[in-house]
């Protein structure tokens, strides 16, 4: 009780007093022995005199075999950690009822802190594994604490501990891609010891399965973490360069059919897209650039080529865009099959659209503004060309 509450003097007095051995239980307690009190607490002085005055204790284990050791590795305690392995550095390597050694605890528990100390004390020590055949690495995948794999990573030497497999054949970056644990398996990926070529017991990749959990959303209309498509990207990028002699799952290519409610979407944002470019096609037809003669009412670069493209441009623009508007509203009435005809012509008519009005702006800019800075409208047109390539070029990226 002592222990537990950190009262110190009353803690000294009563190891100060000659103690009379009794009889070792056939049991272990429960909650451990005043040691483990004074861990969990994490009262520093009382563990100091424990340590001091009752070495025994340091041995003794709760009812589920955890030793003292264990308790600091789960608070996380450098300082406890350090002193109980001055005291007995074998017990690192004790493991409790369920295989687990303190670095498997300090994994759980996300303990940074109790893993450098371990680790830098007993490095071997992530060497052992539980009752599921895991390693801490595994552990600390399985408990999503991404903070003390990334301490593991820096810690653990030996490449193979990267890639062992537990009883179910998962390697952590197997078991993190099937948990959707996507910080740890970023962190496994950023890893160049990580083997992320390997395959399971049914002959799958850590791709393979992020590519399932994404598939598995698409079809039951669950939202899509933007984390994990780019771990999905990531994870192709990378086989593509590391795994080209080895035979891989193929990347799924299946998409996800499109339902009512999907059709709809499409339609309002392509919708919207072509009431705009309409909108703002009509209003620059009232507006020509460069102004129009005000005694004869026509517009005074009206004779030039710039002029003239810009005209059958923004024309394109216009009438592109409300054969759009129609096509999605007839497409709204008809069977399926016309509509996916529709949509397939709306995207075209609506890219020819973007196209005509990006020329249009070009156009318009370089009349105005060409006779007084030149070097300005060439650089707008420049700027306007490369818009397209760099589409094509974010496009091609993102596969």
């Amino acid at each position: 009780m002592a222990a537990r509450q950190g009262l110190v003097k009353i803690a000294q007095r009563i190891v100060d007093y000659p103690w009379v051995e009794q009889k070792q239980e056939s049991l272990p307690p429960v909650s451990g022995t005043a040691l483990h009190q004074a861990v969990l607490g994490t009262h520093l002085k009382i563990v100091e005199i424990l340590l001091e005055r009752r070495p025994e204790l340091v041995e003794r284990i709760d009812s589920n075999g955890n030793n003292a050791l264990h308790y600091a590795a789960q608070k996380n305690n450098r300082r406890v950690v350090e002193m109980v392995l001055n005291k007995r550095t074998e017990l690192a390597y004790k493991p409790n009822k369920e295989r687990q050694s303190p670095l498997h605890v300090a994994a759980h528990y996300g303990s940074t802190e109790a893993i450098k100390a371990l680790l830098r004390e007993c490095p071997d020590v992530a060497e052992m594994v539980d009752s599921s055949g895991r390693n801490a690495l595994h552990v600390s995948v399985a408990s999503g604490k991404a903070d003390a794999l990334r301490c593991l990573l820096r810690g653990v030497r030996p490449a193979e501990l990267l890639n062992r497999v537990d009883r179910n054949g998962n390697t952590p970056l197997h078991l993190a891609a099937k948990m959707s644990r996507v910080k740890a398996a970023l962190l496994l990926l950023g890893d160049h010891r990580v083997d992320i070529c390997f395959r399971d017991r049914d002959g799958q990749t850590a791709r393979s399965y992020v590519e399932m959990n994404v598939e598995t959303k698409l079809r039951t209309g669950d939202q899509l973490d933007a984390y994990e498509m780019h771990l999905l990207k990531q994870l192709k990028q990378q086989e593509s360069k590391r795994c080209r002699k080895q035979q891989l799952p193929p990347i799924s290519g299946r998409r996800r059919a499109l339902n009512t409610k999907d059709f709809d979407s499409v339609v309002d944002a392509y919708f919207l897209a072509a009431t705009l470019i309409a909108t703002v096609t009509f209003a620059a037809t009232f507006t020509m650039p460069g102004g129009y003669d005000q005694n004869r009412g026509i517009p005074l670069h009206g004779r030039s080529a710039a002029f003239k493209i810009f005209v059958l441009s923004n024309t394109v623009a216009m009438c592109s865009s409300v054969v759009v508007i129609f096509l999605l509203i007839w497409a709204r009435q008809e069977p399926v099959r016309l509509r996916l005809h529709n949509l397939m012509w709306t995207q075209t008519l609506t890219i020819i659209a973007c196209l005509a009005m990006l020329v249009s702006l070009m156009t318009a800019v370089y009349v105005t503004v060409a006779p007084i800075a030149p070097w300005l409208a060439d650089a707008v047109i420049a700027i306007g060309a490369c818009s397209p390539a760099l589409f094509f070029f974010i496009s091609w990226l993102g596969r």
